[in-house]
């Protein structure tokens, strides 16, 4: 859990996560504004986002006199073009996750809106990645989904919780929503995928046994791996000893596992 409460504080979900368990499952109460946030380090490629409300400030002149990242800054001079290089944008913003890790998550979401429960949302004909949500008795509901460059998150609920009706998700009626604003939001742009890192493979999976699948076959999805892993090609013991059929889990390693000490689970 500590691990769990330091992403947790990193990605700007909370100040300091509660160590218990069911944290790790979403128990805690959180904001829209921090939950979108934490999915935007997802979307960006693992950089930390802060939150804000007033982008920037300017006077009577036009000139900019704040910044909500903390900067203030002079306005920009005309300056006559001599073929110099053009200025280069650095993100200085922290790495608060392994953009690798990232573009897998985000591999993973994409996934819910192709073939999950936010299927609906791929009638926008783009790239996006997202997460539906269902507290208890239907009492909240959300949707958060992101595309390379905007990050969107519904929620609703009651202002005194009580349930919304017996069945409600956040599939049923905040992804509608997010499907109406993104229309009008993504007009007349480019739609752009998500950059991949750098030595990341892409494998067809079987989804059933976790087994390497050829590419277009019914029941397979397609994965993404970092290097040195992928999907096993004929023995997959812990897949095969857990739901394969007519699989059995190899004696020797039921016997490692059996008498091994308890760390190594």
């Amino acid at each position: 859990m500590d691990l769990v409460a330091e992403y947790g504080r990193a990605f700007g979900l909370y100040d300091k996560l509660a160590p218990y368990l069911p944290m790790s499952l979403r128990a805690g109460e959180t904001t829209l504004t921090r939950l979108v946030s934490a999915y935007a380090v997802l979307a960006n490629g693992g950089h930390a986002v802060q939150p804000s409300m007033i982008d920037r400030i300017q006077d009577r002149h036009g000139r900019t006199i704040f910044r909500h990242d903390g900067s203030r800054l002079r306005s920009m001079q005309r300056t006559r073009w001599l073929h110099q290089e053009e200025p280069v944008l650095r993100d200085t913003r922290k790495q608060v996750l392994d953009p690798m890790t990232a573009y897998q998550v985000t591999s993973m979401l994409r996934g819910v809106v192709e073939r999950g429960t936010a299927h609906q949302v791929s009638q926008l004909g783009a790239p996006v990645a997202g997460k539906t949500g269902t507290t208890n008795d239907e009492k909240d509901v959300w949707f958060v989904g992101y595309t390379p460059t905007l990050v969107t998150g519904i929620f609703m609920g009651y202002d005194a919780p009580k349930p919304m009706g017996y069945g409600e998700t956040g599939g049923g009626l905040a992804a509608p929503i997010f499907i109406d604003f993104m229309k009008v939001a993504m007009s007349g742009r480019p739609a752009v995928d998500f950059p991949v890192p750098q030595g990341l493979t892409f494998a067809s999976v079987n989804r059933r046994t976790g087994k390497r699948a050829a590419s277009g076959d019914p029941g397979s999805a397609v994965e993404v791996f970092k290097p040195g892993t992928g999907p096993c090609l004929t023995e997959c013991p812990v897949i095969d000893g857990f739901g394969a059929e007519g699989a059995e889990f190899p004696a020797a390693l039921r016997e490692q596992l059996l008498t091994a000490p308890h760390g190594l689970y």
